[in-house]
């Protein structure tokens, strides 16, 4: 059996993985596992790709804040953002949705029915009693952000070996032993970065779950009628609502990305979509437009994995030596991912951080223990 060590080993090749283990390849060894043949194959490919800094939580808009400079330039030198906007509609019943949303929230800009329409032409006026707009929304370029942590990784001389998924963890002789095939890995530290099989990954070391819950989220592409082109200038734009209740549409080239926002708790798998979660959420979409549906070119699903209180989880377990979490980042985690990353590094190998208390005990994995 061949065997390999490291000062690091890290189990997951999505954006949370690969960006971890880049940052941690600065001053140690690290390998980097992940189960399917592609990086980034399931959530991190499946991203709605866009940076909003009002989304989620007071963590999770702390660590959005944190994250972008690094997604502006700093990280590569060249930002993976490009001008997008987003706009929320809200209709009479939503506007409690809508207080709600703006507690806490930065750079939002209200917008009159008429103003909604000018940016977005195809919706229907008489169905928005408010509207806000969050200007300062940004595209991301996922795969050149993946790319590019995966090219700073084999620079650093991190090694990445895919298809190649963990079937037992072993604690022995102050080392975690993985086993692949006819291969182990050993390293003193194990990140699991496993996105929706974290918990899975825990029950392979022995630890009770942590209570993460993905959920899947479905979308499709829709074309759009001639007249209503070009729509690069058009922002993101849909309800305010998020708990599968909801929608959103975005630009992508000539047609637009719909999503039912929908919220729906499952088993990790590779997701696909429910015909009738989206054809609802379609059909809430289209009460909101001037416009036909028509048929998807395409759809598809992804998942979001969330901790009970909606934080990532981010820290050694109080219950198992060198056992490090890196999951829960929900729907966050491209946005989030250098900011994340970054705090890794620092509580991964006791380095002096330079967070705010409350930042670290908001994802410490003992809050949930």
């Amino acid at each position: 059996m061949t065997q390999l060590s490291a000062d690091f080993l890290v189990i997951g090749g999505g954006i949370a993985g690969m960006s971890a283990a880049a940052e941690l390849a600065q001053d140690a060894s690290v390998i980097l596992l992940e189960a399917e043949e592609q990086l980034g194959y399931h959530s991190t490919g499946r991203s709605a790709a866009i940076f909003i800094s009002n989304y989620g939580n007071a963590t999770l808009r702390a660590l959005s804040a944190a994250a972008h400079p690094a997604l502006a330039g700093e990280l590569l030198g060249e930002s993976v953002l490009s001008a997008r906007g987003e706009m929320l509609v809200v209709q009479e019943h939503e506007l409690d949705a809508l207080a709600n949303y703006l507690e806490g929230a930065t750079g939002l800009e209200t917008l009159t029915p008429d103003e909604a329409c000018a940016l977005v032409p195809v919706l229907r006026r008489e169905n928005i009693a408010a509207a806000v707009i969050e200007r300062g929304a940004e595209d991301i370029d996922v795969d050149t952000l993946l790319q590019g942590y995966a090219r700073l990784f084999k620079a650093r001389r991190g090694q990445v070996i895919q298809g190649a998924r963990v079937t037992a963890l072993a604690r022995a002789s102050g080392l975690w032993q993985a086993r692949v095939d006819g291969l182990t890995v050993a390293a003193p530290v194990l990140i699991n970065a496993a996105g929706a099989w974290a918990d899975h990954v825990g029950a392979l070391a022995g630890l009770p779950p942590i209570g993460l819950q993905p959920t899947r989220r479905s979308a499709a592409l829709m074309a759009v009628p001639p007249e209503c082109q070009p729509l690069t200038h058009w922002p993101l734009f849909g309800s305010v609502a998020e708990d599968g209740q909801g929608w959103y549409a975005k630009p992508d080239g000539e047609r637009l990305m719909i999503s039912p926002a929908d919220e729906d708790p499952v088993d990790p798998h590779d997701a696909w979509p429910d015909d009738m979660v989206l054809a609802e959420g379609l059909y809430r979409f289209e009460q909101m437009v001037n416009i036909p549906l028509v048929k998807p070119s395409h759809t598809w699903a992804g998942l979001r994995s969330f901790a009970p209180d909606r934080s990532p989880i981010v820290g050694f377990d109080p219950a198992s030596e060198g056992f490090f979490w890196l999951a829960g980042q929900g729907g966050y985690g491209v946005q989030t991912a250098p900011a994340l990353a970054a705090l890794t590094r620092v509580l991964a190998t006791g380095a002096k951080a330079g967070h705010p208390d409350s930042l670290l005990a908001a994802v410490s994995p003992a809050r949930l223990r």
